[in-house]
């Protein structure tokens, strides 16, 4: 009885997993039909908004600018400060209209060459302040909303250290803000080291499905858009009447957003403005960085989805807004498949030959179909003579994906059960890594190794019983667990 009750629960865990991997794949299609009936259009009118604001321009002088403060916010970024804070000050905007704000929070060397290059530009008649605090609370969020105080601008440009705007960046985005209800105009990500490495790749795949049709999709159609943490610009109204900065989430920047959109504040999404990035380069950055944004949006939506629920918007806004907070319980999901099916597979006669073929591959096939699709629409969108060279990229977005569902578990199961970590910033390389910041030593990549056997344990599994059609997408578990787990050790070792 005790066993039949156990079998019982493990198959119902296991359906509910796959079932809902299903409804996440079936969600990309959405998302693909809502980009490509509004892609055209959108872009047509911000060209028009841009046209207009730059004829009133014409007219009035440099007088038709706003006033913008550009902050910078940083925490040991000795490798990257520099490139950033000089990036920022080449910004073509009218002079004394633009305060830049190095909100720096570091307790290294980083403190040193901001205090140098911030004296350089003042003699050269910059409008460059650092701003600093005794202690780091509230993290990137705590910085921001304290630098606020002495802040001039009615609009606040946001970019990490890994960013490097091009000079015209406020000039492209500040005329999408004719409408007086726009509170955040997002640019796109570009990427600065997309051909470094299989790893770069895959993220550059991953994060052009989101930055086209995802950002596109919901800016476009009345949806729940999200302030990317950096390279975009805030209306300084927006901002306060939104609540302001709260530091109770990893995701500062989806919680704000998400507030400020419940209290009627439109958010834009700058299809065309291009702000390139450095990608993480190590797989112990990339899931740091990873398991930052699945606890914050986790955190996020426990904050803020029954709100959301309960607020006027529409019933697709509101479905499309939980699926874009609980995304990353689709790793959760995808680990749970991957636990279950060699018991599953082993104890239960129904999962042996066609059936269990059916039962095993089709989820994982829908659940893995649809994304791809919404990835290869990016490419297509943005490498119209290069896509098909970088389908061959897909791959390796696929396993590594499959690779960090553990380390990206850990964080959803502490989003739920309330566990507080601290904010963990992504350690940058820029052009030349002159300091090297240690990945945090933890036991995830050694569980990430034996889940790769366990997954070769199922896949042998899988043969005996007759469900050859499984082998494939635990292939993909296996390599990535593998690939992710030995690449960690090996640079935490590297470290030591």
């Amino acid at each position: 009885m005790i066993l039949d009750t156990i079998l019982w629960l493990l198959l119902g865990a296991y359906c509910f997993a796959a079932i809902g991997l299903m409804i996440y794949g079936l969600n990309t299609y959405v998302l693909l039909f809502l980009f490509g009936r509004s892609v055209k259009e959108t872009r047509k009118r911000q060209k028009k908004q841009e046209e207009d604001f730059l004829a009133k321009v014409a007219d009035e002088g440099d007088e038709a600018w706003p006033m913008v403060t550009t902050q910078l916010p940083l925490y040991n970024e000795f490798n990257v400060a520099k490139r950033i804070i000089e990036a920022v000050a080449k910004l073509d905007y009218p002079a004394g209209k633009h305060q830049i704000q190095v909100v720096d929070d570091s307790t290294d060397d980083t403190r040193g060459v901001v205090d140098g290059i911030v004296s350089d530009l003042q003699k050269k008649g910059v409008w460059i302040e650092v701003c600093r605090r005794e202690n780091r609370e509230g993290y990137k969020a705590g910085a921001l909303k304290e630098a606020m105080n002495s802040a001039k601008g009615e609009f606040f440009a946001i970019f990490d250290s890994d960013f490097i705007p091009e000079a015209d960046f406020l000039k492209k985005t500040l005329p999408l803000f004719r409408d007086e209800k726009t509170g955040l105009v997002q640019a796109r990500w570009g990427h600065l080291n997309a051909e470094s490495s299989s790893l770069t790749r895959a993220q550059s795949v991953g994060i052009d499905g989101h930055f086209v049709v995802e950002q596109v999709a919901r800016s476009s159609n009345d949806l729940f858009l999200n302030f990317n943490g950096t390279a975009g610009v805030w209306r300084k109204e927006a901002i306060l009447d939104g609540g302001g900065w709260h530091a109770d989430t990893l995701t500062e920047d989806l919680d704000l957003s998400y507030r400020c959109q419940l209290k009627g504040w439109k958010l834009e999404y700058a299809i065309d403005v291009v702000v390139p990035a450095e990608l993480p380069e190590t797989y112990s950055a990339f899931k740091t960085q990873q398991f930052r944004w699945a606890k914050g949006s986790v955190q996020t939506a426990l904050k803020l989805l029954g709100i959301v629920f309960r607020s006027p918007a529409s019933p697709l806004a509101k479905m499309q807004a939980a699926f874009h907070m609980l995304h990353y319980v689709a790793h959760l999901l995808m680990f749970t498949l991957a636990l279950l099916a060699l018991p599953l597979s082993a104890i239960l006669p129904q999962f042996s030959g066609i059936t269990g073929t059916a039962f095993l591959v089709i989820p994982l096939i829908i659940a893995t179909l649809g994304p791809s699709v919404l990835y290869l629409t990016s490419q297509r969108y943005l490498y119209p003579d290069q896509w098909l060279r970088r389908v061959f990229w897909l791959p390796s977005m696929v396993t590594i994906g499959f690779g960090i569902c553990i380390s990206n578990t850990r964080a959803v199961l502490e989003a739920l059960i309330g566990v507080k970590s601290g904010f963990v910033r992504t350690p940058k390389k820029g052009e030349v890594a002159t300091k090297s910041y240690r990945p945090k030593r933890d036991w995830i990549p050694y569980l990430e190794v034996l889940a790769g056997l366990y997954c070769c344990v199922t896949m042998v599994s899988f043969v005996v019983q007759g469900v050859p059609g499984g082998l494939v997408f635990f292939l993909f578990y296996a390599v990535g667990f593998f690939v992710t787990g030995f690449k960690s050790i090996k640079e935490q070792r590297a470290s030591v």
